[in-house]
């Protein structure tokens, strides 16, 4: 059950309430919620408790999260994306954390939205990039390449979501919590088969000096003890050394860090002289885009991406290399 917000609480501030942050933590570990949405909306309730004068929450409701959020849409000048974000981290507080049902917020000056059209390399400009990959990071990007998948998707890959036989990927719990299947590229069958033999030596290692548990999704851990340390649950792409979870403290191989891919698409691209900002989510947008330049069908395209509404796929059809929209300038007709 919820409860309403009680106008008459005894004033106290955020301060004399030291459990706040730990409460709100736990609360979106139970949820299951991801460990960057974690840092994030305890970076945003922070800032409104702040803003406030370090109040309680309980004593605060829809006035003074409109005037937070109307704050970092006109002093701060901050995105849509980011004062929805915003909004998202302080109605979890109340409504999850606190049980506190706010009155329906629609007072709040709203981020001015940008539509952007997302950087794209051409086909040429993509080889010219992979060309200058190495390695594990060099199997990654292009695997992302070959894909379409998130990052993050990549990186969390299991030794059990792939499929060589068939050249399938299932990518597990990706945006909106849903599962998708996405191909293997031919062009990478060798190359990965190679990879996942030296993952394999690395497996055995890691069962040997008794680090070779790895992080599971939900009640698996609990279920079946063992599962850590089984084949099939392994990340494909793991670190080259342990570290600690930052949430339980065990220390263990993690996957390939999202910093080292991002630096060596970076590296990559400037390497290949595309004057482009290039990063590896632009790998996905150049995956969606170059088979609609091949004449593949929207829909089939919008299922590869994992896209909710093919709305959202159609952005791709605006950076097609046909040119503005596929109109002939005049200066082509007449020079």
């Amino acid at each position: 059950m919820t409860e309403t917000i009680e106008r008459n609480a005894t004033p106290a501030t955020a301060a004399q309430q030291p459990g706040l942050m730990a409460h709100v933590r736990e609360t979106l570990r139970v949820n299951r919620y991801a460990l960057s949405t974690e840092r994030n909306y305890c970076h945003w309730i922070w800032r409104f408790v702040l803003y406030h004068g370090k109040r309680s929450p309980r004593e605060m409701g829809t006035a003074e999260v409109e005037a937070f959020l109307s704050h970092l849409a006109t002093a701060e000048n901050v995105s849509a994306k980011t004062q929805n974000q915003a909004l998202h981290a302080v109605l979890f507080l109340y409504k999850r954390v606190l049980g506190i049902d706010l009155p329906w917020i629609d007072g709040i000056t709203r981020a001015r939205e940008s539509k952007r059209l997302p950087v794209v390399l051409t086909q040429r400009e993509t080889q010219a990039l992979l060309r200058h990959v190495h390695g594990t990071s060099g199997t990654i990007i292009k695997l992302l390449y070959g894909t379409g998948m998130r990052l993050l998707e990549g990186l969390r890959l299991r030794i059990k979501d792939m499929d060589m036989e068939r050249r399938e990927i299932i990518v597990r719990e990706g945006k909106g919590n849903k599962d998708r299947v996405t191909m293997i590229p031919a062009a990478l069958v060798d190359e990965l088969r190679d990879h996942l033999q030296a993952r394999r030596v690395m497996h055995d290692r890691d069962l040997a000096t008794g680090h070779a548990d790895v992080e599971l999704p939900h009640a698996i851990e609990r279920k079946y003890p063992q599962a850590g340390q089984q084949w099939a649950w392994q990340y494909v792409f793991a670190a080259k050394s342990y570290s600690a979870d930052p949430r339980t403290g065990v220390y263990r191989r993690h996957h390939v860090g999202e910093w080292v891919i991002q630096r060596a698409v970076k590296a990559a691209a400037r390497a290949a002289g595309i004057p482009k900002l290039a990063h590896p989510h632009t790998l996905r947008h150049s995956f969606a885009t170059h088979l609609l330049e091949n004449g593949s069908d929207i829909r089939t395209v919008q299922e590869l991406l994992g896209h909710a509404d093919v709305k959202t796929t159609m952005i791709y059809t605006h950076v097609l290399n046909r040119g503005g929209r596929g109109v002939v300038s005049p200066l082509d007709r007449i020079a």
